[in-house]
């Protein structure tokens, strides 16, 4: 049974125990949330001065759930007297509707409580365990609880109504009912946040999902996008329901940005709803055969946010591409350099790499030839600020000790890279797999310039870069006694020798010599590092791992999404279909939602795959870890024209079926025939 219960539409979500309770917590964000803001801290129920306990939760849909609820503490023998439904949703503000239920057959008369609480705490803040600077203001009217909080110009606000008469206090709403037998009373409560902005309006007012929408109206823009994907018939139940999971999360992901009212994808639920430049940039990878039209407002967000000047604070550089956008308090006091932050090394080659791609899928090359500059500045970036000791490889080191991020490749925590000893290396680091992406991003790059820039002597330069860096990547990088690469380099050039499964980036990026990508397949599928439920982050025998720790150890389910890209690209179908299987079973334990990680332990040590005990879910790059698996799966291919269909369907998976892929071909089946005649689905 789930502890937490989710609603999300956008980026506001809330997050409520089985009971719907929300309690004051600087340790897991709890709560109503909009715009990295808690709104809703407190919100306890009880009956009678009595706490309920869940019978049953209903969370079918993502932005609505509904809890059945009695008094008293659960025992063998249960003969509620009364029974509480609390229906609530998301709807641009939060409703909840609360019924009491009488089961006897005489009148009752109850109290009915409601404590409320608003801390207005960044999420930052509950991360970090701070305390608020500003001050909490509580007004009481009639019906009606408001609470304001201001910190200078920075102005939050919550407001709760009910729809029934009740006592209202600083602390809450009480109800003092008459309940006629075998029937119930019911009230409304209406909470509202208020972003405010410098002209004293909510700031989300002008845009245009910015406001309250109704259940119907939520329900139809989600499945509006839902019915926009292609149409999946299979045998394998885990595949066809880890889909329709994800094009449910996908669509409920969605949120408008403040800073250019575009429709983004948030990246998971609950730290981190809003836009990142690699979280965004690879669920954009893993979508675009299936729904591209989601992908050029996140890359048009990151080229209109794009790095122009030196600021160590936030590691800005010119031509680098945003690591995360934040709205918050902490970001506005500039307590945190998230406004935006510039701190990571792979976002930049990444966006290069999704432009190209998405030209590949959908021939809009008038996208191509607009952003030109940014491509250029990109490039120039990886050349220049990138190349931080001259060497030709792409290293990181913030320029912010005090509140920077040390790590700034896709294992972004403080132990992430180390040493096979478990020793750390010093700064700068170049991990293996920010080469291969600036490997591939060269590439890319030089058939834009050939093919839309009119400029066949950049193009020529980037591909001789680009093969010169392959060819000293496979000298340095490569452990000849223990056959692997590096997961980096450290500050002397030195081996940083522990095995990960960074490797397996490096097959998708394409930098992998080809005598060498045989064992590196062995050492992904092998005991040290495939668990049996998917490939971990770090090997089980190297210094620092731990099967729950966050990078080193646990299974990423994008991570392996991408390790399956890059076996199928190498011609390893079958090992590729075998990674997929692994994963599509996995999911069958989190109902078909892949979490953003789950521990590493062996497969024969469990029946079940073991969860993560914070993992955001839904997140975005595992929302879109079964897209691209099927993508692995049926071999979908962008060629020129044309879309190649070279399958890894893992034995026993039986029929896989996919119609109306979207793309620059028309509307096409899984074997890429015209679907007008049509003869059928395509078999995988």
């Amino acid at each position: 049974m789930k502890e937490l219960v989710s609603i999300l539409d956008g980026n506001t979500f809330l997050v409520s125990d089985r009971r719907g309770d929300i309690e004051p917590s600087y340790d897991f964000p709890t709560g109503l949330f909009s715009f990295d803001t808690r709104f809703l801290s407190t919100w306890v129920l009880t009956l009678d001065g009595e706490r309920l306990h869940a019978l049953s939760v209903d969370d079918a849909e993502s932005y609505r759930t509904k809890f059945f609820l009695a008094p008293g503490e659960p025992t063998h023998y249960l003969d509620a007297k009364a029974s509480v439904i609390r229906s609530r949703a998301i709807v641009g503000s939060f409703e909840e509707e609360l019924t009491v239920l009488n089961h006897l057959g005489a009148e009752v008369e109850c109290t009915v409580r409601i404590e409320i609480g608003a801390d207005f705490a960044d999420l930052f803040e509950i991360k970090d365990s701070r305390r608020k600077r500003g001050q909490t203001t509580v007004a009481v009217a009639e019906n009606e609880l408001r609470l304001t909080y201001r910190r200078e110009a920075f102005h939050r606000e919550m407001v709760v109504r009910t729809t029934a008469p009740a006592q209202v206090d600083t602390t809450g709403m009480t109800f003092r009912i008459r309940v006629a037998r075998n029937s119930q009373w019911s009230t409304r409560l209406h909470v509202s946040s208020v972003v405010y902005g410098a002209r004293g309006e909510d700031i989300r007012a002008t845009l245009p999902y910015g406001g309250s929408r109704s259940a119907d109206v939520i329900r139809a823009e989600q499945q509006e996008l839902i019915d926009r994907a292609p149409k999946l018939g299979c045998d394998c139940e885990p595949l066809a329901g880890a889909y329709r999971r994800s094009l449910n999360d996908l669509a409920a992901l969605r949120y408008e940005s403040i800073a250019l009212g575009v429709r983004l994808i948030a990246a998971g639920l609950p730290w981190f709803m809003t836009l990142f430049g690699r979280d965004s940039i690879i669920t954009s990878l893993q979508v675009l055969p299936f729904l591209p039209e989601l992908v050029p407002p996140t890359i048009l967000m990151l080229a209109g946010l794009q790095g122009h000047r030196v600021d160590d604070f936030r590691d800005e550089e010119p031509g680098k591409i945003l690591h995360e956008l934040r709205y918050g308090e902490t970001a506005g006091f500039e307590e945190q350099p998230h406004s935006p932050y510039y701190g990571s090394a792979d976002s930049t080659p990444l966006f290069i790499i999704l432009i190209d791609e998405y030209e590949r899928w959908t021939g809009d090359s008038a996208l191509v030839r607009r952003l030109e500059p940014q491509v250029r500045a990109a490039l120039d970036w990886i050349d220049t600020y990138g190349d931080l000791l001259g060497t030709g490889y792409l290293w990181y080191q913030t320029r912010n000790p005090e509140t920077g991020l040390q790590n700034q490749c896709w294992k972004d925590s403080w132990d992430a890279i180390s040493y096979a000893d478990g020793q750390f290396p010093g700064f700068p680091r170049a991990t293996c797999e920010l080469q291969g992406y600036a490997y591939d991003a060269k590439l890319r790059a030089a058939r834009l310039a050939r093919t839309f820039w009119n400029d066949p002597a950049y193009a020529d330069r980037l591909e001789r870069e680009a093969a010169d860096l392959k060819r000293r990547f496979d000298r340095d990088f490569w452990i000849a006694d223990r056959e692997y690469y590096a997961v980096a380099l450290d500050a002397d050039g030195r081996q940083v020798d522990a095995l990960t499964s960074n490797i397996g980036h490096l097959l998708w990026s394409g930098i992998v010599d080809e005598s060498r990508a045989g064992k590196v397949v062995e050492h992904l599928l092998g005991p040290r590092l495939f668990s049996g439920w998917g490939v971990r982050t770090l090997a089980a025998d190297e210094g620092r791992y731990n099967p729950i720790g966050y990078h080193v150890g646990t299974v990423w389910p994008f991570d392996n999404s991408i390790i399956a890209w890059g076996l199928w690209r190498y011609g390893f179908r079958n090992e590729a279909g075998r990674l997929c299987d692994t994963l599509l079973a996995a999911s069958r334990y989190f109902e078909g939602r892949l979490p953003e990680a789950f521990a590493g332990y062996d497969r024969s040590l469990t029946d079940y795959p073991v969860e993560y005990p914070t993992a955001c879910s839904p997140q975005a790059w595992s929302t879109g870890t079964p897209l691209l698996l099927l993508r692995v799966m049926l071999g979908l291919e962008p060629q020129g024209e044309h879309l190649i269909i070279d399958p890894a369907v893992p034995p026993g998976m039986g029929r896989v079926e996919l119609l109306d892929i979207p793309g620059r071909w028309g509307m096409v089946d899984a074997l890429g025939r015209s679907r007008e005649p049509t003869d059928g689905l395509g078999d995988g």
